[in-house]
Formats: structure tokens, C-alpha cells, sequence
């Protein structure tokens, strides 16, 4: 599979190859450098944002970017339940004091419309009009990206989420991902982020494929829906590899990987691909699963998978099934499909705002707006728990170098548990890791959130790399 491995006797090296030609993030770096020609270009917006900071006030200008439209505003649903919240929170209700100052915090939200070109624009006109101070931003590389590049170009302090770290780091000039999976380059001075990355998808799923493997008659073989888009082809070039040295280090026997091929996006007939996974290799059929493809394009897929007889042990999948519309689209083919989880309300934590746990935000979540929980509410809370922890650290909170090298330092616990962004096991300063956990949709309400019933519910079925979050169901095979 083309993996090195050291022979020495300490901790091996993972030697990951596809990802220096990974393009994804770069790409959307370059949208947004260009994004902002029609203002003046970097140059211009640094000059503005520098003569914005030169005019101190008592009022700390935070901006927030979101896909509140488009094709990824499920990552935005919670959005105005989550603002509601924090800014009933103390800190923002009634200013936080920095030095013997006391500062009020307004929060001014621009809609990315989901769309790299306009995330782009939203946030240039929060630097040049609004004058921020700092700006946050979540969901999906198509926004977080473009924001954090423009920030970088103008001078102004940017926390992210909900982006994978490789494709974040990637989109900034200069950096790129090594072979080993590492970052290569030099860390953005004005931002930061907090997620995961490739290792932590392969961690959260791979020890549900060996209980699967080891319970059933499952063949080891894994089948890869991976479309031809800059998600598509980053998993497939990483994906493997990946999976192989982790497996490897862990002293696993071999995987066996087919690639179903780079499909176009929104394709409407997959039974060439459904065909190759079910020939599989060897003569052995594919009995676990994973992608990365457009939600629709996995309810096509599916549906006809399952019309075709064609019905993996376990389907682990990434950026589908994250949201309860997803699910109840497939209805009871939703049962038992495993993801990723990164904030959960039975999960032992609370906000460092109010001291509000994660059930009860969730709880409160559905009470208020009659909609099943969503894994983005907590993320989305957690920006704004980080950026006040950093403005503690700071002097003048206008001060955009300070803020920028305070938020690299914060140590915290909130909503989504703890987060450290100097950690040495971080992959970069700057770059905090959250460790997800494995999550099968099954029918009926989790215990822990209440006040209303659901057909359908996301079950913490392993908590591999969380042991924190208590695990809620069994896993059992997607399909038996």
C-alpha cells in the first residue's frame, strides 16, 4: 500500500503519500486572495484594517460567517438558538473587563450564502465597514477557508471550525501536508482553528470495523465512494494510506481497499459502482464502507445499493448522516449507519460561559425550537467560549497581534469538551484537536435529552478516542 515503516524500536513513522497533492485547501486560498480584487486587493484591505484598529472604543467588534443558506446550511440550523444564547451570556450581556476597562461585545452576522467567493466578499466588508475586531467562523472548508485566508492577508485575528485541519492549513501560501500526514510550513500568525483530521476519522472508525470483523463473517474488505471534487479526491489520496499505518501500528491484518471510482457529483446511477463493490477483490465482496459525497448523492447511492443487493457489514460514513434531515430522507435505511460525533449531549461537559451542560443545551435546543438536536450547535457555542477565554489573556482587545497569538494559547474546557490549541500533540500551534466518537443513527430518543420523541437518534455506540462520552447502545452491523 506503499507505507513505510521505521524498524527502530521506538513509536513508528507513518508515511502517508497523496497528500503533498492534495489541492483542496489551496485552492479555495486562492479564491479568496482573488475574492478580494474588487476592494483593493490584500494589500488595500491591510491598510484598511490597520486604520480600524487604530480607533480604540469600548465596544469589541466580533464578526461571525455561516452558511445560514445554500447547500451547507444544515451546519447553520442552530445558528440563531446558539447566538440567542450567548449573547445572554454575562460576558456579552453586560461586557467582559479587560484591565480596568470594561468592554462591551457586539456580535454581526454575514451570511457566506455557502458559496467561497462570497464568504470572501461577507468578510471583507465585516474588515473594511464594520471594523471588527475578530472574526469566527464554521462549517465546511467552502467557508471556513476563504475567511481565515482573507483574515490572514488583512491582519485580522480568526478562529474556525468544522473543517478538517489538512485542508484549513493547506489553504494558506507556503504550507502543505507532508508525507507522514504532518504539517509542513510555517503557522498563520492571525488564525487558528479547532477539529479534527484524517487520523482522528480513521481512529474513530477503524475500531468499529475490527468489532464489526470480529463478530460477524465480514470479508476485509472495504469499499470507497469517493466523488471527483477537491473532498472526493483529498479522502481517496489520504483515506488508505492512512487507515493502512494506523492498522499497521496497531499490528491489524491488511485491509483491502476498492476504489469505486471519481464520480461526478449528483450522478443519478451508481450500479457500475454498486457492481465493482459487490465483485470486491479476490472474490471476496466488500463488507465495510465509507465516503464523502454530497448528501443527496448518498441518498441516490444507498437506496439503489440496497435495491441492488448490495449491503455492507458496517457503512461508516463522513460529511452525510451528520444531520437528523439526512436520516429521515432514507428512513429505514438509516438504521444502524455509523459517523463521526464531535459534540453529544450525554457527554460529561459544560459551557464555560454559564456553566450550562451539554444536556441541558441540547435539551433547551430542542424545547425551543421543536428540532432534533444537531452536532454543529456545539462547535458553533465552543467559538465563542474560545475567544473570550483569549481576550482574558490580552491587554487591549484591540490589539489584533495579541488577541491572535492569545487565542494559540488558550487551554480550556467547554461545551465540547477540552481543548488545547499549544498542545505538543497538536499537529500545529494553533490547530486544536477535538476526538470524536462513533455514532450509529437507530431508531427512538436518546434518554439524556427528552421533551420530545424522534423516530430517529444519533447512539454513541464507541468512545475509542473520548472515553469521557459514556457509550449509549450497542453497535451493532448496518446490515446483518
Amino acid at each position: 500500500m506503499g507505507i513505510e515503516e521505521s524498524s527502530g524500536t521506538g513509536s513508528q513513522e507513518r508515511t502517508i503519500p497523496g497528500w503533498g497533492s492534495v489541492e483542496f485547501g489551496r485552492r479555495l486560498g486562492l479564491k479568496a486572495v482573488a475574492g478580494t480584487a474588487l476592494v483593493g486587493g490584500m494589500a488595500a484591505l491591510a491598510e484598511a484594517s490597520a486604520s480600524a484598529a487604530a480607533l480604540k472604543s469600548g465596544t469589541i467588534k466580533i464578526g461571525y460567517v455561516t452558511p445560514s443558506t445554500g447547500s451547507l446550511a444544515d451546519f447553520a440550523g442552530p445558528d440563531k438558538f446558539v447566538l440567542s444564547l450567548v449573547r445572554s451570556a454575562s460576558q456579552f450581556a453586560k461586557g467582559i473587563t479587560i484591565g480596568k476597562t470594561k468592554y462591551k461585545i457586539e456580535v454581526t452576522v454575514k451570511n457566506s450564502q455557502s458559496d467561497p467567493s462570497i464568504a470572501s466578499t461577507v468578510t471583507t466588508e465585516l474588515i473594511q465597514q464594520t471594523g471588527v475586531d475578530l472574526i469566527v467562523t464554521s462549517s465546511a472548508p467552502e467557508t471556513t477557508i476563504p475567511v481565515s485566508v482573507v483574515c490572514e492577508g488583512a491582519g485580522v485575528p480568526c478562529l474556525s471550525t468544522v473543517c478538517p485541519w489538512e485542508a484549513w492549513w493547506g489553504g494558506f501560501t507556503g504550507n502543505s501536508i507532508g508525507a507522514a500526514g504532518n504539517a509542513v510550513g510555517a503557522p498563520p500568525e492571525y488564525c487558528t482553528m479547532f477539529f479534527f483530521g484524517v487520523p482522528e476519522f480513521v481512529e474513530c472508525f477503524l475500531p468499529m470495523w475490527n468489532r464489526v470483523l470480529k463478530t460477524t463473517s465480514a470479508n476485509q474488505v472495504y469499499a470507497g465512494m469517493f466523488p471527483n471534487d477537491s473532498d472526493g479526491n483529498a479522502f481517496r489520496a489520504a483515506w488508505p494510506p492512512t487507515l493502512s499505518a494506523i492498522n499497521s501500528a496497531e499490528g491489524g491484518t491488511p485491509w483491502t481497499f476498492v476504489d469505486g471510482g471519481a464520480y461526478t457529483d449528483l450522478a443519478t446511477d451508481y450500479t457500475a459502482m454498486i457492481e465493482l463493490f459487490k465483485a470486491g477483490s479476490g472474490g471476496k465482496s466488500c463488507d465495510f464502507f465509507i465516503n464523502c459525497p454530497l448528501p443527496p448523492d448518498f441518498n441516490t447511492f444507498w437506496k439503489q445499493a440496497s435495491q441492488q443487493d448490495w449491503n455492507p457489514k458496517l457503512a461508516t460514513v463522513a460529511k452525510v448522516m451528520l444531520f437528523p434531515t439526512d436520516v429521515y430522507a432514507l428512513g429505514d435505511l438509516s438504521n444502524n449507519v455509523a459517523t463521526d460525533c464531535w459534540f453529544s449531549p450525554n457527554a460529561p461537559y459544560k459551557s464555560s460561559l454559564t456553566g450550562m451542560t451539554a444536556s441541558t443545551f441540547a435539551a433547551n435546543y430542542q424545547k425551543v425550537t421543536g428540532q432534533q438536536w444537531v452536532q454543529s450547535m456545539g462547535s458553533t457555542y465552543s467559538l465563542f467560549e474560545v475567544i473570550v477565554e483569549a481576550f482574558k489573556k490580552v491587554k487591549d482587545p484591540h490589539d489584533r497581534k495579541a488577541v491572535a497569538n492569545a487565542l494559540k494559547e488558550v487551554s480550556y474546557d467547554g461545551i465540547c469538551g477540552p481543548l488545547n490549541f499549544s498542545a505538543k500533540t497538536n499537529p500545529a500551534k494553533g490547530v486544536g484537536i477535538i476526538k470524536p466518537v462513533g455514532i450509529q443513527w437507530k431508531p427512538g430518543s436518546t434518554e439524556l435529552v427528552g421533551h420530545k420523541k424522534f423516530a430517529w437518534s444519533p447512539w454513541v455506540v464507541d468512545n475509542t478516542l473520548n472515553k469521557h462520552i459514556p457509550l449509549q447502545a450497542t453497535l451493532e452491523p448496518t446490515n446483518a
